[in-house]
Parts: C-alpha cells; sequence; structure tokens
C-alpha cells in the first residue's frame, strides 16, 4: 500500500511540474517563448477635437498568444476590454489594433492619456499611454474674399487686374497655390503662409491687350494638408453692358465679403449701359462706389474721375468715392457706365413708400386679426421666421427712418449653418400673408421682394414685387455674431457680421 502511495504522489507532482513549466494561466494554451507581448502603436499622441473621433491604431504580437487589450482613461470614462479569445475562439499571435472613440461635443477637457494594456495567454503584459490633446485641425481653409466666379478686367493703355485674397484657418496656413496658364509667372504660383491663421494676398497681374478668357484658380492649404480652393475664369474685354450693378458703402474687400448677405446692395439695371441706386444715407458724408461684381473693388469700380467730377470712372486705381453729404433721406442715383453721366437727387423718408396700406401702423393693433371685419384686433409687427407667424421675433422699427427696420440682438450664427427664413407679420394663430417679402432664390438674396399673395397691399408702391413663394437659405461662413437690417422701402435686407 505504501509503494503505491509513493507512485501516486510521484505522479501528482510531476504532473504539477509540467504544468508550471509548459502551461499559462489560461488553460490549455501552452507557452512558446514565455516573453512579454510587443506594441507598436501608429503614434503615442493623437490630435483631436470636441465632437471628433479619435482611433488608436498598432500592430500587436505574442507567440503565446495574445488574449486581451485593455483600453483605459478614467476621464473620458473609458474601460474598454477586448477579449480576443471570446470573439475569435482561440488567441491570436498578432493582431492589428483599430479602436476608435467618440468625443462628447461637449467636452472641456484638454488632453487626455489613454493607456493601452496587451495580455497574452500567459498573463504577462505590457502598457503604453497615448495622449490625446484637443487641438485636431479637421476644417479645411475659408476664403473670406476671393474672386467671383467671373471677373471682368477692362483693356486700357495698360491692362492690369489686382488679385485681392484673404484667407483663414482654425489653426495654421502653410501656402496658398496661384495658377493662371498662360500668363507667365502665375503658372503654379506658390506663395507661404508662413503658419498664420489668417492670410492677406494682393498683386496687380498684367494682361495682354486682347479678348481673352483665362482660367484662374487658388487653393488655399492648411498646416496638416486640409485644403480649398476657388476657381474663375478672367474675362478681358471691353466695357460691357453688365447686369449686375452694386452700390458699396463699405470701404474693404474685407468687408465686402464679411457678410452672410446684402452687401454690397444690388441696384437696379434699367437700360443699356443704364443703372439707378436708391439707397437710405443714415449718416452725412457716407462714401459710395459702384461695382459690376459683388466681392471686390477690383477690377471695375466706377466713382468719381480725380480729373473731371461730373463723371464717373471705371479705373479702380483712379475712383474716388462720391460722398452723400446728407443724413436721414433716401438717395436716388442715375449713372451711364459708358458716358460716365450721373446724376442725384433725393426724398425724405416721409415721401418713401411701402408696400402695406398707410391705414396699418407698425406696431400698433391696426390689423383686422381675422381680416373678416370683425373687431378682433393685433399689433402689426413683422420679422424672421423659419415656420409660421407664431414664432416671429418682430424687428424694432428705426427711430430715424420708419422704413428701416433691424434686431435689437443680434443672432448667433455657426460656419456651415444653412438658414432657412422669409421676412412675415407677426400672428397668434398661424394665419398667413398679411404681410410677408420673399427672396429672387432660395440662395439669391439681392433683393427681397413682397409677396403679392399677401392679404394687404399699397397698390401703388414702387417697390420690387413677386408672386413666387420662395424660402432663403443663405449659408454661414464665418462663426459670429450678425445682425439684420430690412428696408421696408427697397425691398433690400442684409444680414453683416457685428463682432
Amino acid at each position: 500500500m505504501k509503494k503505491h502511495f509513493l507512485n501516486a504522489t510521484f505522479w501528482a507532482f510531476l504532473s504539477l511540474a509540467l504544468c508550471t513549466v509548459g502551461c499559462s494561466d489560461d488553460e490549455g494554451y501552452a507557452d512558446v517563448d514565455g516573453q512579454e507581448p510587443t506594441m507598436a502603436l501608429v503614434t503615442d499622441h493623437i490630435q483631436s477635437g470636441a465632437g471628433h473621433r479619435f482611433t488608436i491604431e498598432g500592430t500587436l504580437t505574442d507567440a503565446d498568444g495574445i488574449a486581451t487589450i485593455n483600453l483605459q482613461c478614467a476621464d473620458l470614462y473609458l474601460n474598454k476590454t477586448i477579449d480576443l479569445i471570446e470573439i475569435y475562439g482561440e488567441p491570436k499571435t498578432s493582431y492589428e489594433l483599430s479602436y476608435h472613440y467618440d468625443l462628447d461635443r461637449n467636452e472641456l477637457g484638454e488632453r487626455f492619456t489613454v493607456k493601452v494594456t496587451v495580455t497574452d495567454v500567459g498573463g504577462r503584459s505590457v502598457s503604453q499611454d497615448v495622449l490625446v490633446t484637443m487641438d485636431g485641425d479637421f476644417s479645411a481653409p475659408v476664403f473670406i474674399s476671393a474672386p467671383s466666379e467671373t471677373v471682368n478686367v477692362l483693356i486700357r493703355e495698360e491692362t492690369v487686374y489686382t488679385l485681392n485674397l484673404s484667407v483663414s484657418d482654425d489653426r495654421s496656413l502653410d501656402h496658398i497655390l496661384i495658377n493662371i496658364p498662360g500668363i507667365s509667372g502665375y503658372e503654379n504660383l506658390q506663395v507661404d503662409a508662413e503658419g498664420a491663421a489668417s492670410f492677406t494676398f494682393s498683386d496687380r497681374i498684367t494682361f495682354p491687350n486682347e479678348v481673352k478668357n483665362y482660367d484662374l484658380t487658388v487653393t488655399a492649404v492648411d498646416g496638416v494638408g486640409n485644403e480649398t480652393s476657388v476657381s474663375c475664369v478672367i474675362a478681358v474685354d471691353e466695357l460691357q453692358d453688365y447686369e449686375r450693378m452694386y452700390l458699396a458703402d463699405v470701404a474693404t474687400a474685407e468687408e465686402l465679403n464679411s457678410d452672410v448677405f446684402g452687401v454690397p446692395m444690388r441696384i437696379d439695371h434699367v437700360g443699356e449701359f443704364q443703372y439707378r441706386a436708391r439707397y437710405y444715407c443714415a449718416a452725412a458724408n457716407t462714401e459710395i462706389f459702384f461695382l459690376p461684381q459683388a466681392n471686390d473693388f477690383s477690377p471695375i469700380c466706377f466713382g468719381l474721375d480725380p480729373s473731371d467730377n461730373s463723371v464717373l470712372t471705371s479705373d479702380p486705381d483712379l475712383a474716388q468715392p462720391i460722398v452723400l453729404t446728407e443724413a436721414n433721406v433716401y438717395y436716388d442715383i442715375t449713372f451711364n457706365t459708358n458716358t460716365g453721366e450721373y446724376s442725384m437727387s433725393t426724398y425724405s423718408v416721409n415721401d418713401a413708400d411701402d408696400p402695406w396700406p398707410s391705414s396699418m401702423v407698425y406696431g400698433l393693433p391696426t390689423m383686422d386679426k381675422w381680416n373678416d371685419g370683425g373687431s378682433t384686433m393685433m399689433d402689426f409687427t413683422f420679422g424672421l421666421t423659419s415656420d409660421n407667424p407664431t414664432t416671429v421675433e418682430s424687428f424694432v422699427q428705426d427711430a430715424n427712418n420708419p422704413h428701416l427696420f433691424y434686431y435689437q440682438t443680434p443672432l448667433s450664427l455657426t460656419a456651415g449653418e444653412e438658414m432657412n427664413f422669409i421676412i412675415h407679420n407677426y400672428h397668434t394663430d398661424q394665419w398667413w400673408n398679411f404681410t410677408r417679402w420673399c427672396s429672387t432664390s432660395s440662395t439669391d438674396l439681392e433683393i427681397f421682394s413682397y409677396y403679392t399673395g399677401s392679404t394687404f397691399r399699397n397698390m401703388d408702391y414702387s417697390g420690387p414685387t413677386t408672386g413666387e413663394d420662395v424660402w432663403s437659405k443663405p449659408v454661414v461662413n464665418t462663426t459670429g455674431n450678425y445682425q439684420f437690417y430690412f428696408d421696408s422701402h427697397l425691398g433690400r435686407a442684409k444680414l453683416v457680421r457685428v463682432d
């Protein structure tokens, strides 16, 4: 009996020893080299941002077999274990890690450390920290000012176009690339932006004195390779009868482009080479120019000819501002771009008309609520709405001009946001069309016409009208605060940056 006992003890001891030497802590998986796993991550520093996804990637290897991968960051409430045996039914000697994590859009932290731990079937592990910082660059550069789709350059003794560009980026700009095939020196011209967050470029480009079109492409590239391009056709030609003409009451190209819409102000094309501008002058000595392109003072700018102030010149290098000396009046200006002749007159705000009957007074209960002759009245006000009259936030009426309206508090808008609105009267019961204005199209907001389907209308109104039911849908380029202004006499609105 003793002999058999000793033999049983011996075999039990031998089995234990073999297990200790040749088996892992995970039953059934034998050690191969008994070494720790190896981890080769793509990077140990990831630049991300609130509301964005970051990805931890790398190649993991272990001859004995990888059992689990754990990713942990207490500040992000992250504690994820990837169990390879559970997923695949066996450990893996090689594994390509690619783990995504979506950061909360309201995340306030600036830097986080994610610990990545790889454990093999023998219980051996290796860890590595990955730093996640909230300084990632996800946005492409934005052109604050750039040429429009077509640029008209007049043939002169020296045919010159001044290219003005202004670009910004949420992080840093690397360079801009300018390409005008056929113009020496401007075929893939690269200009270094030196890592600045904003960059302005201006250069006079000379063209041959012949009628010809040139393609222009400008590409802005930021520090991580995000890029944005704009293209246009530079049409070198004689003076044209331009379909569109604008009144600019700002001083710089940046101001022409910092609005959502409405700057510069579209004026009327009333005949061949003939234009008419009606403009409310709020301050004495306001300076204006006329432009056939909406986003720059070049290549054509109509202003006073310095050698003869009785006519206008189209040369932006010579043109001087037209000065409006009277305040709180409407100016009526006509001019001929071919001859340069112009004339100006004024009329008072009291002589200006509105599209609704004079019996309706803004802010007073002058309107029959149901338009049925009943006694129920409501205050007559209007403003923007994105759905129906019950949500209208009413404008404030200007103290000096009863045809001018604005919001007391600016609108806070985000880059990339698409707006959706019409100008409409307030009403308590979703009853439409007492007064209503619509833009020419959803994206062309240069003129706001009074809707002819409106219940109330002044048939003698001299401003623009429309039968089209159009909702305005402009897209905001730059995040910021914007003020909305509306002139009911002219049918003109603008949404301009105020911070």
